[in-house]
């Protein structure tokens, strides 16, 4: 097998692609060949050892991947050898094989492709745990998704479109509006060029969002938290833009608002059965036509550290995924 090591965690320039003996899965372990890897924002932070999860070194990188089962471990009753897979484990996923626990791996339906499903359990589990879960969206609300046209805000677009809610989706570019647009949003801002605050104000008649949405930080938290509405729900989803906000507590107090904290992944952990009801939902909502992943490239395996330049960019619209062949 061939794999992106990361022997000291000091950036993307320090992982290289190389030959690694093939690993035999232990108890309650499966061994898959990656077909398909997505890029998400934590494998970025965990070559640079900014992640809350710090994996013990040399490791590889890649949280997300899917791909078939080679070799089952003792234990394992659930998973058949050849059988379609898609699992989000934290590491491992950049590299052609990787043993992966087997009550982590989520079986594919007949029709998900591997590009797909790579690209699937993190955007998605996250949006729907934070506007479902976390957010009690309701119908006919009104949501407002910032960093609309990333991986996560895309799959936020669609889920609460599935919900019934109205959505409002902020990005950096006319280019990323316009994807958004194409994806089901209501209506879209471009807060590069124009002012949230007052584009919320004249897109809700002054009422502001019941919901927002929010894996990006920054700058833009307080002005998109002031904008809110009575009794609204602000989502704690990531900080994308870096850095992390300082919002006066004054401010849920004069709107009743909620500032709510996601976790999908302690949420996993946690409450593993309303996880898998919350998946099955979510696979059988793809295979309806409800929800796809949006894949701005799908790029080699081997391309990998071109995959980060582009993330870096923050030009990517939605998801990039690395491929390998098949065997």
């Amino acid at each position: 097998m061939h794999a992106w090591l990361c022997e000291t965690p000091t950036g993307i320039d320090a992982l290289n692609w190389q030959p690694l003996p093939t690993p035999q899965p232990q108890a309650g372990e499966v061994l898959i060949h990656i077909r398909a890897a997505s890029l998400n924002f934590p494998d970025a932070l965990i070559v640079q050892n900014k992640y809350q999860i710090k994996p013990a070194l040399p490791f590889v990188p890649g949280s997300e991947y899917a791909g078939t089962v080679q070799a089952i471990g003792a234990g394992v009753t659930h998973l058949q050898l050849g059988q379609a897979v898609a699992c989000l484990s934290g590491t491992g996923g950049f590299a052609t094989h990787t043993i992966a626990p087997a009550d982590m791996c989520m079986p594919l339906p007949s029709g998900f492709p591997f590009e797909d499903a790579a690209a699937f359990i993190m955007t998605y589990a996250t949006s729907h745990h934070a506007l479902v879960d976390r957010g009690q969206l309701k119908t006919g609300e009104t949501v407002l998704v910032l960093g609309a046209a990333g991986g996560v805000g895309t799959a936020a677009i669609q889920i609460a479109k599935a919900c019934g809610a109205r959505v409002i989706a902020a990005a950096s570019s006319d280019d990323k509006c316009a994807l958004c647009q194409r994806l089901g949003a209501d209506a879209t801002i471009n807060y590069s060029q124009t002012d949230l605050r007052e584009s919320l104000k004249a897109l809700t008649e002054g009422r502001g969002p019941d919901v927002i949405y929010d894996p990006v930080g920054g700058a833009l938290a307080e002005p998109a938290f002031r904008s809110i509405a009575w009794r609204g729900r602000y989502l704690v989803v990531g900080f994308a833009a870096g850095p992390i906000p300082a919002l006066p507590l004054n401010l849920p107090l004069l709107k009743g608002a909620s500032i709510v904290g996601v976790f999908w992944g302690d949420f996993a952990k946690r409450e593993p059965q309303a996880n898998a009801a919350m998946m099955h939902t979510l696979a059988s909502w793809y295979l309806q036509g409800k929800i796809k992943p949006v894949i701005d490239r799908i790029l080699p395996m081997a391309e990998l550290k071109t995959a980060y330049a582009l993330m870096g960019s923050r030009s990517v619209k939605g998801k990039l995924v690395l491929v390998n062949p098949p065997v």
